[in-house]
């Protein structure tokens, strides 16, 4: 009379086995479809250089060596680059996310000694999803979980400034050197700011509601953790909302890039942001803080004003302001912070953007 109770044990560890023998098989088979993307990703982007010969030369007979032939050779090789590097790195950044979240980063940076939480809010932001319309919930949800004022800001200008698409875009068309100088220079902008504003105890100039509105009551609720699968799409989601979104600004910022890299004289933006010129610094803060753009946009110009002769420093300086002291970004955050406060951020970070500038102007 064994018939249901010797099968029931049996048929339930055959259950279980057949389970994690059809996930294993389903994690192959995620591994091997991304294995082969990225072979035929890496056989498209070696095969870039003489797409854009073909088509500048021959599709288009553009003689060789016009101010036409040199813009439209940029942008025909630079455009799909540009956007091959960007759907890789925010694949690989969305899969990440899905580790890491910035709900999980206040809750990590929350009761932390002040200047640990600066050096490790400036770290946060690298790997966190942040944009100018996430300022203020993100702003709220910080200050609301006990994070000092200065340690939410570093995390701020870190997120922005030294975020992955700025530097996976800075190694593809600089080299390591240049994505080490701009991370290492980032960071240090963001951990000393934050620390300064923390030293100036402006928490008074936060508007009040902000502290007296509450958390979002998840603090309590378990963590699911998803599949591979789901952390795979989680990628995917991020390449069609990200990528999505950023594309026109890439493709403006590569256009203005090639008219640069085109028109511009060898010589020109070494007058204007050469290393010489004690204005060139200031000049290239000024006119980034209005511009609307973000990193995947405005990299392009700055590889095109690099090679027309601009200072390495100024060109960095410029960049800087462009994405952290993004003027849309300052009418966001006037939501949640009074004016004596926004110009302290927007000053204190200014200077350490200039510090930079002129540092390595005058070191390389």
């Amino acid at each position: 009379m064994n018939d249901g109770c010797g099968k029931g044990p049996a048929s339930a560890g055959e259950t279980v086995a057949a389970t994690i023998r059809s996930g294993a098989k389903e994690t192959a088979r995620t591994f091997g479809t991304g294995l082969m993307a990225l072979g035929i990703w890496w056989l498209v982007y070696q095969g870039l250089d003489p797409f854009a010969k073909w088509v500048t030369f021959s599709l288009l007979t553009l003689p060789p060596g016009s101010h036409l032939a040199s813009a439209v050779g940029f942008f025909v090789f630079d455009a799909p680059k540009v956007l091959m590097l960007l759907v890789l790195v925010v694949f690989a950044v969305g899969v990440v996310r899905s580790y890491f979240t910035p709900e999980r980063a206040r809750c990590i940076l929350a009761g932390k000694r002040e200047s640990a939480g600066n050096i490790l809010a400036a770290l946060l932001g690298i790997v966190t999803p942040f944009c100018s319309c996430s300022a203020v919930p993100l702003f709220i949800g910080f200050v609301t979980s006990g994070v000092p004022l200065g340690v939410t800001f570093s995390f701020l200008i870190s997120a922005p400034m030294v975020n992955e698409i700025a530097l996976v875009l800075l190694y593809g068309l600089f080299g390591w050197k240049i994505a080490a100088i701009y991370a290492g220079t980032g960071l240090s902008i963001a951990m000393v700011s934050g620390w300064v504003i923390g030293r100036m105890g402006m928490e008074k100039h936060v508007e009040a509601w902000v502290y007296a509105a509450s958390g979002d009551g998840n603090e309590g609720e378990a963590e699911i953790r998803p599949t591979w699968r789901e952390r795979v799409d989680y990628g995917l989601d991020a390449v069609r909302d990200i990528v999505g979104k950023v594309w026109p600004y890439v493709l403006a910022g590569i256009a203005v890039g090639a008219a640069i890299h085109g028109y511009v004289p060898e010589n020109f933006m070494a007058g204007i942001m050469g290393a010489g010129a004690w204005w060139s610094v200031p000049l290239a803060v000024l006119i980034g803080i209005p511009m609307y753009s973000n990193a995947a946009g405005i990299i392009p110009v700055v590889q095109a004003l690099l090679g027309k002769g601009a200072a390495l420093g100024t060109v960095l300086a410029f960049m800087m302001s462009v994405i952290g002291l993004s003027l849309p970004e300052m009418i966001i955050l006037r939501k949640v912070l009074k004016v004596r406060l926004i110009a302290a951020f927007a000053g204190v970070v200014g200077a350490g953007i200039l510090i930079v500038g002129y540092l390595f102007n005058a070191l390389l």
